[in-house]
């Protein structure tokens, strides 16, 4: 799944661990989902969607 969390992230001069502390998941999670390894947990998702206001659907892309 493709996702704009780095572009979002870098936006609010955040790093990946302040992001991460913000959430409640690990520096390594972020990192995972920005590589497009790990989709994240609803959630998570949830989390992320709330902290940047926007949908879900703006920051995540699904690809068959």
């Amino acid at each position: 799944m493709k996702n704009k969390i780095r572009e979002l992230r870098t936006a609010r001069n955040m790093t990946q661990e302040d992001l991460a502390e913000i959430i409640g998941v690990s520096r390594q999670t972020i990192n995972a989902i920005e590589k497009k390894k790990f989709d994240p947990s609803l959630p998570t998702a949830f989390k992320l969607s709330k902290l940047f206001k926007l949908p879900i659907d703006q920051i995540f892309f699904f690809e068959e």
